[in-house]
């Protein structure tokens, strides 16, 4: 029954049918991986997406987790004889953590407060005396309430109501406790100030304005902003100032009450409550109660809540920008099989060299050392030359750290040089945030144990422009730097999102079975950490594999394991065209009845469309595989072992621009957006400096995120708006047909960073008196700065 309910919510929520969920849970359960079920098992849940699956996987746990608390918080109240029918259909009811626990907050088993000390001393009934009849004067019922002071059991004095004013104390402990314990009353205090609070943030005393730490946030040194607007990269801003100490933050009311006055939260608990002063006796009383229940315990609780619920939804956000650039990159168009050359840049220690071949395999590596101090750009040059010629090497992979810029030029004097002689070679840069951390991992030891640690690097470097995928696989997902306050958020939050994005992305574009690598293997459907490395030993102990049914002879890999990975695995130029394919082998049988009716063997099948689309897919349809399996086989057959990446291609950057002083207003340039954030994106235009288009400079309408018009990976087409030559900034346009001149209120960008007001088109902050802004360029590009500030993934 009450899976049954969990699942009619998720259907709910998903909006789909009830019987797909069902399907999709029982399959869950089963040990099926989302990308199986979205892949091969489409007629059980009726086409559910990966996307859509993963939400439910989340969800589904989420409500279990819920529906197990349900459980322990009925038990618990139930053995204190306190679970009336009215609490449990609430407890019942509750849709989320957060409401059960309000509900569960007077029975939970606490310290001993002043309310429940005053109650254990017989001060309750006065209480609900004087709730009842304000009538009442308080100070002549009190009298009947003295007790003398009481010590404990280790002879300690205790509890005090010896004196009128000590038991009106009391009184206002338990009615202000109970008020605060009210899950009605709190739930509603919560979502107003959600509504209609103010996130606040103030300098601390004493902290200096010229500290280049405590700089970085001067946007947040007088800043008010409704707390339920809060964008995800301001609320982590906010967060980190205080965590370091530079910032005091706190959630303040709409409308701040004058000293010694009841502020508009006492006024809504008054009016929960049903009480209003009328100049009764124990109105004074009772007005001193509301004000204690809100001033003592609801409002630090609140605030706390509240900002909890702040951070968890900007950090959801910003584990989202991560995973979205995670995906673009990893899906970014692969070179294919060509021979590379890796540069990855130095000046001191030399520009480290390593060729791989067409399949990856690093067959040369050199360093060459055309900067200071040697200078030997000629020597360096020869070497080059000498590399590629003996290689045939057709593409240049260039790192883009320190000595790119430089590293770039030597490149292009090499492409000139090969094109004299009739050789097209082409370059392009190439983020190495993580290349470090692969060069010095066991895996790359493992991968290549007669190689430099830092050679390893470059030879990745090159491996990443081949394949992106396969090569990034290897590396930590957190060290690839695609991200914004990774260090921020929930840490292990993030290693979940971020692994199954690697694990839909490797089985969207498949993985060659006797290429592939340990790592890349273990991201495949259902092959463990463990089964991928048995698979790689038994390749190098019995030689490639030349059908997938082979995989059954390796150690470990069962009929389970086998039915989750097959389809994403290829193996080309094997016994059957169809295991280089996404077909599963558990449909190989509706091949054969295709086979069967045309009379044509499956390589003459393959490719051919205007045979397949004669097919009528009902025909080879039956209780096993349905129509929209046997759909999907015509259509992987038409296009065998297609590859969902875009094309490569590569950004031609302009001649003569090579520096951030080369460029100038107006300039009309190519280039690769290198990160992407929902203020805007980073565009690399091959002068060692990122620039940035803002978000209201993507597009001739109103862009929310700026992933609705770009992607990282993606080569653009972007206008110099401003260049800030001290600060080394640059701001882009890619409305590339708006006038260059712009309006005196549009002079800068609007900035939007780590540590930066807010965007023009996003909701405006509600800014106490303060400083003036700094520059837009200061503030816009402060985020780049922090992450090349930090270690890889920053």
């Amino acid at each position: 029954m009450q899976m049954q309910q969990i699942i009619r919510q998720l259907a709910a929520e998903i909006r789909v049918g009830e019987p797909q969920v069902r399907a999709a849970v029982e399959l869950l359960d089963a040990g099926a991986t989302v990308p199986f079920i979205a892949r091969y098992r489409k007629e059980a849940t009726g086409t559910l997406d990966d996307i859509q699956l993963r939400e439910l996987q989340a969800r589904l746990a989420y409500l279990r987790e819920l529906q197990e608390r349900r459980v322990a918080v009925s038990k618990s109240i139930a053995e204190q004889g306190k679970l009336t029918d009215a609490l449990r259909a609430a407890i019942a009811a509750a849709p989320t953590k957060q409401e059960l626990e309000d509900l569960y907050l007077p029975y939970k088993q606490k310290r001993r407060t002043k309310g429940q000390i005053a109650c254990e001393s017989g001060i309750a009934p006065l209480a609900d005396k004087l709730w009842a009849d304000p009538g009442l004067d308080p100070a002549q019922e009190a009298l009947a309430f003295i007790r003398p002071a009481q010590l404990s059991a280790d002879g300690k004095p205790e509890a005090d109501f010896s004196t009128v004013p000590a038991v009106l104390d009391g009184v206002r402990d338990i009615l202000a406790e109970r008020w605060a314990e009210d899950a009605r009353l709190v739930q509603s205090l919560r979502e107003w100030l959600w509504a209609d609070g103010l996130l606040c943030s103030r300098k601390l005393d004493g902290k200096d304005d010229n500290d280049p730490q405590v700089a970085k946030f001067r946007d947040y040194f007088e800043y008010d902003e409704p707390i339920g607007r809060v964008p995800s990269h301001r609320a982590l801003a906010v967060f980190r100032g205080r965590a370091l100490e530079i910032l005091q933050a706190r959630l303040a009311l709409p409308v701040e009450p004058g000293p010694g006055q009841p502020g508009v939260a006492e006024g809504r608990i008054a009016l929960h409550l049903g009480w209003s002063h009328a100049g009764r006796p124990a109105d004074d009383l009772i007005r001193k109660c509301v004000t204690w229940a809100w001033r003592v315990k609801l409002s630090l609780s609140t605030e706390r809540e509240l900002f909890a619920r702040l951070r968890e939804e900007a950090e959801k956000v910003a584990i989202k920008v991560f995973a979205d650039n995670l995906r673009d990159l990893l899906l970014a168009a692969p070179a294919g099989p060509r021979v590379v050359m890796g540069l990855d840049p130095g000046i001191r220690t030399g520009v480290k060299v390593a060729v791989v071949d067409t399949t990856g395999k690093l067959v040369e590596t050199a360093t060459v050392y055309p900067h200071e101090p040697r200078r030997d750009w000629d020597g360096a040059l020869r070497t080059l030359a000498r590399l590629a010629e003996k290689q045939g090497v057709s593409l240049i992979a260039i790192g883009n750290g320190s000595a790119s810029r430089e590293t770039d030029k030597l490149a292009a004097d090499l492409i000139a040089q090969a094109a004299g002689q009739g050789r097209a070679i082409d370059k392009v840069v190439v983020s190495e945030a993580g290349a470090s951390v692969y060069s010095a991992s066991e895996y790359a030891s493992q991968e290549l144990p007669d190689v430099d640690v830092s050679l390893r690097g470059a030879a990745s470097i090159a491996r990443r422009l081949q394949d992106p995928l396969a090569e990034l696989v290897k590396i930590d997902p957190k060290s690839i730097g695609v991200g914004q306050y990774q260090h921020d958020v929930n840490q292990s939050e993030l290693a979940r999102t971020l692994g199954t994005v690697v694990e839909d992305c490797v089985n969207a574009v498949g993985v060659d079975l006797n290429t592939a690598s340990v790592p890349l293997l273990s991201r495949v459907s259902g092959l463990s950490a463990s089964v991928a490395k048995a698979v790689v030993c038994w390749r190098e102990a019995h030689g490639a594999f030349r059908s997938r049914r082979q995989l059954l002879d390796v150690a470990g890999l069962g009929a389970k394991t086998f039915e989750q990975s097959a389809g994403f695995l290829r193996i080309r130029g094997g016994e059957n065209p169809l295991d280089m394919t996404g077909v599963h082998p558990e449909t190989y049988p509706v091949i054969e009845q295709i086979m069967a009716r045309t009379g044509k063997p499956v390589a003459e099948l393959m490719g051919r469309c205007d045979m397949l689309k004669t097919l009528r897919p009902e025909l080879f349809a039956n209780e096993k595989f349905g129509l929209i399996t046997v759909r999907d086989i015509l259509a992987e057959l038409e296009k065998p072992g297609r590859d969902p990446r875009p094309d490569f291609k590569v950004a031609r950057f302009n001649d003569g621009v090579q520096d951030i002083t080369d460029l100038k207003e107006g300039m009309v340039l190519e280039g690769t957006v290198s990160n992407v954030a929902q203020f805007g994106a980073f565009v690399d235009l091959g002068v060692h400096q990122d620039a940035l288009v803002h978000v209201s400079q993507l597009a001739h309408k109103f862009v929310n995120d700026a992933r609705e018009v770009v992607k990282t990976g993606a080569i653009v087409k972007v206008r110099v708006l401003e260049v800030d030559l001290p600060r080394k900034r640059i701001a882009l346009t890619m409305k590339l047909d708006a006038a260059p001149a712009r309006p005196a209120g549009e002079r800068h960008a609007p900035r939007d960073n780590r540590y930066a007001a807010p965007a023009r088109n996003q909701q405006p902050q509600r800014r106490a008196p303060g400083p003036a802004p700094q520059s837009a360029m200061a503030s816009a590009f402060a985020k780049l700065q922090q992450a090349r500030n930090r270690s890889p993934g920053g």
